[in-house]
């Protein structure tokens, strides 16, 4: 028996090898395909790898044959999971791959706004200064507040590494029991724009989903704590784009690290590209070498553990699709 897979982008040479060492295998590799050539690939697939490939019910109606869908990473908002769940595909995600290493980039973009990194260094580097005319204008973490939006394996470790810093930190996320939270040892909050008026930092973690589709817009930023720092290493559409550029421009947030934006890759005349408060990484909090051999390997693992008939349901979307039938 052969079973017919698309990798939607090829895998780095450790996930390679978990595929490769399968006999059974009759596989496509993609790289960077148009809609159509994804639906084409598709066609005739059981299973699929997919990176930033759409899933959705365009693509489903074009793979009959589909019965599982591994996604390179932890994030699934380009999987319709309810189209998926309603033909009893299961999605994939490689769950506990990428935590440490997005957590690492997390602290690295609020350290480089605290202490002004980017900025001090082209005024060095490039400009050939030395002492700012207007100061270094840094600050210490230590003794801050932050608020950890979204506590599931990235916000967890990021909890943790605040704590190390010394800073008072807080939880949101409905998901987690008040109690839960604070044997972890923090604080819980369960009103947003509460917990924005308090943090010094605000690092954000949560999915993306309707509910928190431009969860920081205008009011939120107005409640936020002027002088703050907000950190975005989760989805960019979380944050509304022009309510956080005034938000900075105006001075009332200290500066912003994001490893993601609203629209990705970034466009020419995006104002972001430009302010002097703001670090900007390409989406690649995930990616470093160990971060996207894990996620290689899990997202590799899943799609076969899947097309076995045995998927992990802690490493599934949807894991109520096994108690059907």
């Amino acid at each position: 028996m052969t079973f017919k897979v698309v990798v939607g982008r090829r895998l780095t040479d450790a996930g390679m090898a978990v595929l490769e060492a399968r006999r059974d295998l009759d596989m496509q590799v993609l790289h960077d395909p148009t809609e159509a050539e994804w639906h084409a690939a598709l066609a005739d697939a059981e299973a699929c790898i997919a990176w930033t490939n759409r899933v959705d019910r365009a693509a489903l109606a074009a793979a009959p044959r589909l019965r599982a869908v591994s996604r390179i990473g932890v994030g699934y908002d380009t999987v319709d999971i309810t189209a998926c769940s309603e033909r009893g595909i299961a999605v994939m995600v490689a769950n506990g791959s990428n935590d440490l290493s997005v957590a690492e980039h997390a602290m690295m973009l609020l350290l480089a706004v605290a202490r002004r990194a980017v900025d001090i260094h082209n005024h060095v580097a490039r400009d050939g200064g030395w002492w700012p005319q207007d100061g270094l204008r840094m600050v210490d973490l230590a003794g801050r507040k932050a608020l950890v939006v979204g506590y599931g394996r990235i916000g967890t470790r990021v909890a943790q590494y605040l704590k190390a810093f010394k800073l008072d930190v807080a939880v949101l996320d409905p998901n987690f029991a008040p109690h839960r939270i604070a044997a972890d040892g923090f604080r819980c909050v369960r009103d947003l724009h509460a917990g924005l008026a308090e943090a010094d930092v605000v690092t954000l973690h949560c999915p993306l989903m309707p509910a928190t589709h431009h969860l920081m817009d205008e009011a939120a930023f107005a409640a936020m704590k002027p002088g703050a720092i907000l950190v975005n290493t989760a989805r960019g559409p979380v944050v509304k784009q022009d309510a956080l550029v005034e938000a900075l421009r105006s001075g009332h947030l200290m500066g912003a690290g994001l490893d993601v934006l609203e629209v990705e890759p970034a466009i020419a005349g995006n104002p972001l590209l430009t302010l002097p408060n703001v670090v900007i990484s390409p989406h690649s909090a995930a990616s470093t070498k160990e971060g996207q051999d894990r996620m290689a390997v899990f997202a590799a693992q899943n799609m076969l553990d899947a097309l076995d008939g045995k998927p992990d349901p802690a490493m599934m979307v949807n894991p109520w699709i096994l108690q059907k039938g």
